[in-house]
């Protein structure tokens, strides 16, 4: 690998303008597709093949405008008022109007006595659409909110739910700048001038749009998930900057030494440029392997994640040694007085990063279990995991989606914000209906946890109904996923006994299917990745002791991180400094997430540390000054790597989306632990705990794999 990407820098540092003047085509013109077909944006979870979703089709065979949007309308009175007095009556009755005549309407239900609370002060409604929410057409948006404006000009309060109106993204924020700015700070001490720290930004910069506008051109033929963008932007600026600094790095240290410019990037990019190379590609294919989940909205964020990393790999090793080609010596330029001289005299044999592999390795047993007992203190909570879909009392209180919940719960009780769905089918009646009615006489009682049902509603044909169950718990409480499987039990057993169809569905049956659904392919999804590691670190590394350790820190890396986001988002603890709303379960695809995720960032560290000290194994055979010279060499590089990928994520732990915050926290703690306590604390002490054992390998597994020659030790060969 070594000697292609030297042949291929040589070839871009000749070709350096029309290099860089690609890469600017290529972001124009992914620009204009985006502007051309951009498409809306969902925020569903669903998962074909399961109960509620089986519902939900046979609901769009059998009745149709039952599967179209559903706003919920909350009105209040003032405290003290109630929603009978004459003046609140009346302005009501005329904002109800005007709502039913509003576009892609087609029918308006509750706003009752049936929906009015005990004491008369909160009221709700339900707006229905004939299509789903990413249809509705800003027109239709607008009038529901006119129509609610002439109440709230009288003194109510009118509040919506259901995703209609809703204004989380008017409460967020460029979370992210936060980041950039921290990692700019980082860049500026790492080099010591501004050009150089100027540059990683730059590049990633460049990965980022063309990832992000990328998501928004395919966005018009293919379900993106609202997550999926953000989700690319935190890992394609973290992986972008990172990237750029390795090889930046590699480039001003043979500077240093007397390189000439043009041979030292091609060198800095044959040798930092394939450890680029093969972390990135451990970040795409556990990314593009979240596809063998089998759920399409994680398989569309995983695959838009990878593309983007794939990206920032690309720019790493052309249009990076492009612009180093054009500045030349000028990468040094800004010099910042006292960073810049500090620079000038480091030393990498006297520096932090060989007295840290010394004070690690002195007591390597020692450092090994304090820092397994450190993380696995860490990692306690998460035996306490429970997985969920946030619902709206996960959100900020400035929503309209928040205020709304808050307000039906005072109201009605937690479940109202959570209704189930029952869906009754039989094939060649028309009384269903009663049918229905007549089983639920006999079988509520046995039944606990349900506050409310409504009577069953046929469809035109009489073979189907519908009924409403509203739960005496919130959506997203365990006692509410309980009650969801009571009722698939009860509906089995109908099924079995005859030719009824009854499924349960809803927007509460269908996170609790796609929790069930991810939590059951966690173990797969996490052995999937654990042989993929093993394969691909067995030949970078050529070695089989090497590979097995790193999976042991990738573990505990992953198991502190999910503890610790237990702790914050589930017990509570700390949910002042995060500003978490309501502590809940974990949202359910974050697991899955971050393994994937931080098992590829996890190698990035391992490979860029790793290699190093085999490096310096290879040259010397001396395996105790090989962790001391190969830590000298990148235990800052990788620091100032890792302190960059802590402030991406950790910038959106501040973002308003509850889901966001979850991921930012989890990935920044997880990048944290692994980068400091397991790749730069544990994996040196390991090293030296096995001594020449490490690099050890069977001669007929060394004859049968390709040697990658990622450190590029070949190539030096051949350069002396």
């Amino acid at each position: 690998m070594a000697n292609f990407l030297y042949r291929l820098s040589n070839l871009i540092v000749r070709r350096r303008l029309t290099v860089t003047a690609i890469w600017l085509l290529i972001l124009v013109a992914v620009g204009a597709s985006a502007a051309a077909f951009s498409g809306p944006v969902s925020n569903s979870f669903t998962i074909p093949g399961t109960e509620s979703q089986q519902a939900i089709d046979l609901l769009s065979e059998k009745f149709p405008g039952t599967g179209g949007a559903s706003a919920r309308v909350v009105v209040a009175a003032p405290p003290g008022h109630t929603l009978d007095e004459p003046a609140y009556r009346d302005v009501g009755q005329k904002a109800l109007e005007q709502a039913k005549t509003a576009p892609q309407v087609i029918a308006v239900t509750g706003f009752d006595q049936g929906t009015l609370s005990p004491d008369k002060r909160i009221l709700f409604g339900d707006i229905k659409y004939a299509v789903t929410v990413d249809k509705i057409s800003d027109e239709a948006k607008a009038a529901l909110q006119d129509a609610a404006e002439p109440a709230r000009a009288a003194g109510l309060q009118v509040e919506f739910s259901g995703g209609v109106i809703s204004t989380t993204e008017a409460a967020g924020h460029s979370s992210e700048l936060y980041g950039i700015v921290i990692a700019f700070v980082v860049l500026a001490i790492t080099f010591g001038a501004l050009v150089a720290a100027g540059m990683p930004l730059l590049t990633a910069a460049v990965g980022v749009g063309i990832g992000l506008l990328g998501i928004q051109a395919l966005s018009s033929v293919v379900e993106v998930n609202s997550t999926t963008p953000t989700l690319a932007l935190m890992l394609g600026l973290a992986v972008g900057i990172d990237y750029a600094l390795f090889i930046v790095s590699r480039h001003r240290q043979q500077l240093r030494d007397g390189m000439p410019v043009a041979e030292s990037i091609k060198m800095a990019t044959a040798t930092a440029g394939g450890a680029v190379v093969f972390a990135g590609l451990t970040v795409v294919i556990a990314l593009a392997g979240l596809s063998v989940v089998g759920i399409p909205f994680l398989t569309a964020m995983g695959v838009a994640a990878a593309g983007t990393v794939a990206v920032a790999v690309l720019i790493s090793i052309t249009l990076v040694p492009a612009l180093l080609a054009l500045l030349g010596p000028r990468i040094n330029s800004g010099r910042i007085g006292p960073l810049a001289r500090r620079q000038d005299k480091a030393d990498p044999a006297a520096g932090f990063g060989r007295r840290w592999a010394e004070w690690v390795t002195a007591k390597p047993l020692v450092t090994a279990l304090l820092c397994v007992a450190a993380v696995g203190a860490l990692a306690y909570p998460a035996l306490d995991l429970e997985l969920g879909l946030p619902d709206d009392s996960s959100k900020s209180t400035d929503t309209t989606e928040r205020r709304a919940y808050d307000l039906l719960a005072e109201g009605f009780g937690p479940g109202f914000n959570g209704p189930l769905t029952l869906v009754v089918y039989v094939p060649g009646r028309t009384d269903v209906a009663q049918l229905t009615q007549q089983g639920i006489d006999q079988t509520k009682e046995e039944i606990k946890g349900i506050a409310a049902i409504t009577p069953p509603v046929p469809n035109q044909a009489g073979d189907v109904a519908i009924v409403s169950v509203v739960p005496s718990s919130g959506p997203a409480t365990e006692a509410t996923s309980d009650l969801v499987h009571d009722l698939r039990k009860l509906a089995a057993e109908v099924r079995d006994q005859s030719d009824a169809q009854v499924y349960v569905t809803g927007p509460t049956a269908s996170n609790i299917d796609v929790s069930d659904k991810l939590g059951a392919a966690l173990p797969v999804f996490l052995v999937l990745i654990v042989g993929l590691a093993l394969v691909l670190l067995t030949l970078v590394f050529r070695s089989i002791l090497v590979p097995a350790k790193a999976i042991a820190g990738f573990l505990l890396s992953i198991g502190g991180s999910m503890g610790l986001t237990v702790a914050v988002f589930q017990w509570g603890h700390l949910d002042w400094l995060f500003k978490v709303e309501t502590p809940g379960p974990i949202v359910s695809f974050l697991p899955v997430l971050l393994v994937g995720i931080l098992f590829g960032l996890a190698m990035d560290y391992e490979v860029f540390l790793v290699t190093r000290i085999r490096e310096e194994y290879v040259h010397t055979n001396d395996p105790t000054g090989s962790i001391e010279d190969g830590m000298s060499h990148s235990a800052r590089v990788v620091t100032a790597a890792a302190l960059i990928m802590i402030s991406v994520f950790g910038s959106f732990i501040f973002a308003d989306d509850a889901v966001i915050k979850s991921i930012g926290l989890a990935l920044a703690v997880g990048v944290a632990i692994d980068a400091f306590i397991v790749r730069m604390t544990l994996v040196p002490a390991g090293l030296k705990l096995l001594g020449h054992s490490a690099w050890w390998l069977p001669k007929w597994l060394d004859r049968a794999m390709p040697d990658l020659d990622i450190e590029g030790s070949k190539l030096a060969a051949q350069q002396e």
